[in-house]
């Protein structure tokens, strides 16, 4: 299985901390981790390298040369490092028909194989939005006029490559961009759906994108099923969205304790 993350050096730790649980949980599976990135050191790189052989899994690391994207919009603290998922078919191998794409403040607690294998013919990726209606409403009117349905959560991304590859103009993403950039909050977020949403194909929240600030919500609208046993026995993929980071000092959550669990393991 292919999988893709984008980091610079600021977010190695929980790398480790995501890959050790996705080996964890599908120790039966061989991963190829591509790692697109234009800033870390060679040290770093060799350390990951062997922290993934470890595991018997292999890395490939794509280098995005720091001219590229350089006359991109950027916006405020969103660096051009945002259009690495957004574009990645352009730079991984060309007969790489699909990939998931995973941000690094996720855990993988179960098998990820039937996600990876998932039919998204006829759709550019397979992605879940989060069906809070402030969420979803919100969104909709800040990127009004563009017609979207659902606000897709980016963390998580199963790629069709080779209909992205016929897809996708990189041009359209700039002039977006460019014509957008007072709405934008969460550019490549806001870029996806804006431009994207209709090609995307729905997967359950609670199994592949599960917010983990949201215990509550989810076990109240599923009438009690999704609690933590549903959730430990189910759910495959446990994203910590927004600032508030597990890694952090005086971070509290529900799942805080099983994020030490995991940390534990690939740090020590």
């Amino acid at each position: 299985m292919n999988i893709l993350v984008t980091l610079n050096s600021a977010y190695i730790k929980p790398l480790k901390v995501m890959l050790k649980s996705l080996f964890l949980s599908n120790e039966k599976e061989e991963f190829i981790i591509y790692i697109m990135q234009s800033s870390l050191t060679d040290a770093e790189i060799n350390d990951l390298k062997e922290f993934i052989s470890m595991h018997n899994c292999q890395m490939e690391v794509i280098v995005i040369g720091e001219n590229y994207f350089e006359n991109a919009p950027v916006l405020l603290h969103y660096t051009k490092e945002m259009y690495y998922r957004l574009l990645a078919f352009k730079f991984l191998p060309q007969d790489l028909d699909r990939i998931l794409y995973l941000d690094p403040d996720i855990l993988v607690i179960n098998s990820i194989r039937e996600l990876y294998e998932m039919d998204i013919s006829g759709y550019l990726y397979a992605a879940a939005y989060h069906d809070k209606i402030s969420i979803k409403e919100i969104n909709k009117l800040r990127l009004n006029p563009y017609d979207i349905e659902a606000y897709y959560n980016s963390g998580v991304l199963l790629m069709n490559l080779e209909y992205q590859r016929q897809y996708i103009d990189e041009n359209t993403i700039y002039q977006f961009v460019e014509k957008n950039r007072s709405k934008l909050i969460m550019p490549d977020q806001d870029i996806l759906n804006a431009l994207y949403s209709k090609k995307i194909k729905s997967l359950d929240e609670k199994l592949y994108n599960y917010d983990a600030r949201f215990y509550r919500y989810y076990k109240i609208m599923s009438g009690g099923l999704c609690d933590m046993d549903y959730i430990i026995r189910n759910t495959v993929i446990l994203h910590f969205c927004g600032k508030k980071k597990p890694w952090v000092k005086n971070y509290s959550g529900k799942f805080h304790s099983l994020y030490k669990h995991y940390e534990k393991l690939a740090l020590s």
